[in-house]
């Protein structure tokens, strides 16, 4: 197989989730061998970034790259969309320190992607291909990520946060193709009682319920919940219904898995290369993402 690229540039606009920053970001056709790269076309020089998993910075709540004074979040669903399309090579041009939000999903990118179309280059893939298992644990979190040799990509997630709203959730993606339609539309979700906590850190200042679930499931008091309705543009929500708040409902009833599973595909993208193999994820997170990347990196 062949390495593949943009057949022309696509931009999407929209705010930041945790800066609320309108921004602006461009996907660029680029030469072969080049990867993924992100460009802060705002800042002086105009400096790049390589999209590789040791240029990770930070891992709070996404996937941040870095170097030196560049930074750039919200990375992971633009990502997921590139690798599960085969597109080797982009120039990602943005305009300030994370790309927009869109709808919490990869679905904007894979719209996107089909208008600009895939050219197909000169040059073959370089394939990472797994061998032999090869796995990462996390005992604090209980997170555990494996891959085994395939003949192809796949991945399985199982999340577990403990909760009575969401239960133990599965996802299972057999074969690339599938992510179009089983997974890109997948948005991010977040539990009531993370909001403060990520308020306090200067996170999602962007956030509200055109892109994201928010998850209800332990009792506050209805002054709280007024601000959380406030804060997310939500209609007021009676504070002793526990549920998901959200404008749009569910696409499927293991949504949050899917999108964790979405998230693994933008966090493995940063290997830099196509993968054979199959990945079964236990409570994966960005952390322990990056951490696996990092290692398939050696």
């Amino acid at each position: 197989m062949k390495q593949r690229t943009l057949t022309s540039s696509f931009t999407l606009h929209g705010k930041g989730l945790h800066t609320g920053m309108d921004l602006t970001v461009t996907f660029c056709p680029a030469p072969e061998n080049y990867g993924y790269k992100i460009q802060r076309v705002d800042m002086e020089g105009q400096p790049i970034i390589d999209a590789i998993a040791e240029n990770v910075v930070e891992t709070t709540r996404g996937t941040v790259l870095g170097i030196g004074d560049a930074r750039c979040s919200t990375i992971e669903h633009g990502l997921s969309a590139l690798y599960a399309f085969g597109i080797d090579n982009v120039l990602i041009q943005v305009n300030g320190p994370e790309f927009p939000i869109l709808d919490g999903s990869a679905a904007p990118y894979v719209q996107k992607i089909h208008e600009a179309g895939i050219t197909e280059q000169q040059a073959d893939k370089d394939w990472f291909t797994v061998t032999e298992p090869i796995e990462i644990k996390d005992e604090a979190t209980g997170s555990h990520i494996t891959i085994m040799p395939a003949d192809d990509f796949a991945v399985s997630v199982t999340i577990d946060f403990n909760s009575k709203m969401m239960p133990i959730q599965t996802a299972t993606l057999r074969e690339i193709n599938d992510f179009e339609k089983e997974f890109s539309a997948a948005r991010t979700f977040v539990f009531v009682r993370e909001i403060e906590q990520l308020l306090a850190l200067g996170l999602i200042k962007g956030g509200d319920l055109d892109n994201a679930i928010v998850i209800y499931e332990r009792e506050t008091t209805q002054e709280s919940m007024d601000k959380l309705c406030q804060l997310t543009k939500a209609e007021w929500h009676d504070a002793t219904k526990l549920g998901y708040i959200q404008h749009k409902p569910l696409v499927w009833d293991n949504e949050p898995a899917r999108h964790k599973l979405l998230d693994i595909i933008g966090d493995i993208a940063l290997v830099g290369k196509p993968i054979k193999g199959h990945i079964v994820a236990i409570k994966p997170g960005h952390t322990i993402n990056n951490r696996f990347a990092r290692l398939l990196r050696g």
